[in-house]
């Protein structure tokens, strides 16, 4: 049995600014001050700090000498980037789920997310609709039993919320779209069709970069 402990006030503050970051409430370059996120919050500097270097390491936040930290940047460089790498490992993650479920209760857990992603769509709710989206992975982290796999995708994960909860904002994405994608995906990995698997999520990810690209552009 695994027992997950409680999120530490550092985790729960990096998850506050995280979610201001991702939509947009803080804007990219924007410098973070420590102070005001102590008094705001009414915690500790050095808990402050501690959440800081947590996204340095999610990549939503630069952290320089002298100049403290500051919202990063979004542009096209980084987002093709991005999505080209996080492209691969969701390739991964799709492959393990294929080879490794065993029956069709393994799969349920996908099947939920995607009613709930159904749901979000009906409501317009863009913020439940990205957390669901991203709970596809996580989903799929038992069946790759990878922890390395696992750190490197959740460090990516805000990043990608970021840039993914910009096209959904300015309307350059279509939640029908992801969900279209979805269905066939998981057509794919009942299939076990390796092939096929990766051209969906190739498809997928180059689709997203330009639709992101077309969001920053309208900014």
């Amino acid at each position: 049995m695994t027992f997950k402990a409680p999120d530490s006030l550092c985790e729960q503050i990096a998850h506050y600014l995280a979610e201001r970051i991702i939509r947009g409430e803080l804007a990219p370059g924007e410098r973070i001050q420590e102070q005001k996120v102590t008094q705001a919050l009414n915690v500790s500097r050095g808990s402050v700090r501690e959440a800081l270097l947590i996204l340095e390491r999610r990549h939503l936040v630069a952290i320089l000498p002298r100049r403290g930290a500051h919202v990063t940047e979004l542009d096209e460089r980084s987002v093709r980037s991005l999505c080209a790498l996080m492209g691969e490992l969701y390739i991964l993650l799709g492959y393990a789920v294929a080879q490794q479920w065993r029956s069709e209760s393994d799969l349920l857990p996908f099947m939920e997310i995607q009613q709930r992603l159904h749901q979000a769509r009906a409501a317009q709710d863009i913020e439940s609709f990205v957390a669901d989206s991203f709970a596809v992975m996580r989903a799929a982290y038992p069946f790759a039993a990878n922890p390395y796999l696992q750190e490197t995708v959740e460090n990516l994960q805000p990043a990608m919320s970021r840039a993914y909860y910009l096209a959904l904002d300015q309307r350059q994405a279509n939640m029908d779209d992801y969900l279209e994608l979805f269905a066939r995906l998981l057509d794919a990995v009942l299939l076990r069709d390796m092939p096929r698997i990766r051209e969906v999520l190739v498809a997928y990810c180059q689709r997203s970069c330009e639709l992101v690209l077309a969001a920053l552009a309208r900014v």
